[in-house]
């Protein structure tokens, strides 16, 4: 009788709506076939660093999964498996605990006090058998996904974030939920704004890729600002002043991606770099709020959409796109197929490719999907295009 195939499961980066959609249909998937069976590994990289072995089944990073202990989990947000900000490439000697250190000897050095855990990593997965691994995440998760498949690791990576930049593909788990709560604050505080005729200036999502900001400004009709392109802080402050005078109501609003800024300026950082090398970004937000007021004094409100964008359960969309994917991932696994990850192309459902990290995040095509002139999406000439606007 042939061995039960062992799938690990594991979360990693930022949560968003939709992942427990993801295990949990993983999970069902695998019982209906015969001679699988799936293990959840917590705190996503990190419980395949900081695994004691010694211990046989380590309860603080290992769950057997099955149909009874996954079968609610998809009614709520996060990731019941939990997640972690780790990169196992260069993890700092100083943050690992003893019986990690006692098996670091085989591992490189790579940059100061950091070394590449990756020899443990793979004797770690070797000793709970498991088969075949599905990484859940955006750009860094996959990134350290695509190094186990260098490494002849059995991968499938399925692709979360809110920014929906990940390359090769055109959606990512979380986006729709993200934008459909930005568009209900955006909207629900144009009343505020207006009984106080103010500027609402607002903050989103958006390191590298303007995504967020594109898309919640396509549907609620305001100016927008993008890491792709630099703006003339000038221009958009005479065109948001007039925005508020033609207004009716004496307000007006623009969304700033996180990674925005004006000609002229460089993107402002702070604090240490985590451990894929970012640093956190100056608000944006803020800094536009200032110089609005030095220029036209004007009062703005500034509203930070970040993390009640990716809290909650998740909507239709990614509940629906989190359940195909999942499939999707077990199916390359039970096939063999390595070094794959679930995609949307076309506006179709396929894999492709785990991306090339050496190629940085999918960004959006200026030209095509933005007016530089008006700081607003390009609403022009969608007919062939899909859903999402933009081919993978």
């Amino acid at each position: 009788m042939s061995r039960i195939k062992r799938i690990g499961i594991l979360t990693g980066g930022g949560d968003v709506p939709g992942l427990n959609a993801v295990i949990k249909s993983l999970v069902y998937r695998s019982t209906e076939k015969a001679g699988f069976s799936c293990v959840g590994i917590r705190k996503g990289w990190e419980g395949l660093t900081h695994l004691d072995l010694a211990k046989g089944s380590d309860s603080q990073y290992i769950m057997e999964l099955n149909r009874q202990n996954t079968r609610s989990v998809d009614r709520t947000g996060g990731t019941f498996l939990h997640t972690a900000r780790v990169n196992p490439s260069r993890m700092p000697v100083s943050k690992l605990p003893a019986h990690v250190l006692d098996r670091a000897g085989k591992c490189p050095q790579v940059d100061g006090d950091k070394i590449d855990l990756t020899p443990v990593v793979i004797e770690n997965l070797q000793q709970l058998g498991i088969d075949f691994l599905v990484a859940i995440g955006g750009d860094d998760t996959l990134s350290y996904a695509s190094v186990l498949d260098s490494k002849g690791v059995p991968v499938v990576a399925v692709p979360k974030t809110m920014d929906n930049d990940v390359r090769n593909t055109e959606y990512c788990i979380g986006f729709s939920t993200a934008m459909t709560r930005a568009v209900d604050t955006i909207t629900r505080l144009r009343t505020t704004l207006g009984s106080h005729e103010r500027i609402g200036v607002f903050r989103i999502f958006g390191r590298d890729a303007g995504f967020t900001a594109l898309y919640a400004a396509y549907v609620t009709a305001i100016r927008c600002c993008i890491p792709e392109a630099k703006f003339s802080l000038e221009k958009l402050v005479d065109l948001i002043v007039q925005d508020k005078r033609d207004n009716p109501s004496q307000y007006a609003m623009v969304l700033l991606s996180e990674g925005a800024t004006w000609t002229g300026r460089s993107v402002e950082l702070y604090g240490s770099p985590d451990l894929y090398g970012h640093r956190r970004k100056v608000n944006i937000a803020e800094s536009f709020a200032e110089k609005l007021e030095q220029i036209a004094d004007e009062k703005a409100t500034v509203t930070d959409l970040t993390y009640e964008l990716r809290s909650g359960d998740p909507d239709f969309l990614d509940k629906m796109v989190a359940t195909a994917f999942a499939t999707m991932a077990f199916d390359c696994a039970a096939s063999g197929a390595m070094g794959r990850m679930t995609a949307i192309r076309n506006g179709c459902y396929t894999d492709a490719d785990i991306p090339d990290t050496a190629l940085g995040p999918r960004t959006v095509d200026v030209a095509a999907m933005y007016d530089l002139d008006r700081f607003r999406p390009n609403y022009a000439t969608k007919r062939g295009l899909p859903i999402f606007m933009m081919r993978a």
